[in-house]
């Protein structure tokens, strides 16, 4: 992504979504749009993929369907950041179906930063040392903030 460069789906539909000018429940209409939106996680551009990752993971809504495109696109999508909105997503919705991919995409050489939204969505005591590898210092203010938010939330595990 280029400096001052808006990052936004190349897709005219995933804006209106984005604006919210688009519904995804409540309706026939509704339930077909959604499925544009399923559809767009195999998109030929990463862009798509990732806005459509994003959309789903925060639609606040959750079926088998959902869970099983956010847990592909997770999983195989060929854009690190894909895959990385995708976790999140899935974190959102299902959080014990994530656990073992956040468990796996902390043990990468490289993570990206929205890849630490997921474990403090999760919330389980079992990535806490997965986590701690993270915590030296970096030159990111944005990740040296979700690291330690994320280790307190898997200290202190899932809410009752």
């Amino acid at each position: 992504m280029t400096q001052g460069v808006p990052y936004e789906p190349t897709s005219g539909f995933l804006i209106d979504v984005v604006n919210e000018a688009v519904p995804l429940s409540g309706s026939a209409f509704a339930d077909h749009n959604l499925r544009r939106v399923i559809d767009y996680l195999t998109d030929a551009e990463a862009v798509n993929r990732d806005w459509a990752a994003f959309i789903l993971g925060y639609a606040d809504l959750d079926t088998p369907t959902i869970r099983d495109a956010l847990l592909t696109a997770a999983t195989t999508d060929c854009s690190r950041r894909v895959r990385a909105e995708a976790l999140r997503g899935l974190a959102q919705i299902a959080p014990a179906l994530a656990l073992p991919h956040v468990r796996e995409a902390l043990s990468a050489d490289r993570v990206l930063v929205n890849v630490f939204e997921a474990p403090e969505i999760v919330a389980d005591p079992s990535l806490v040392e997965a986590l701690r590898q993270w915590s030296a210092p970096s030159d990111d203010p944005h990740l040296d903030e979700l690291v330690p938010a994320a280790i307190a939330a898997c200290e202190r595990g899932k809410a009752a």
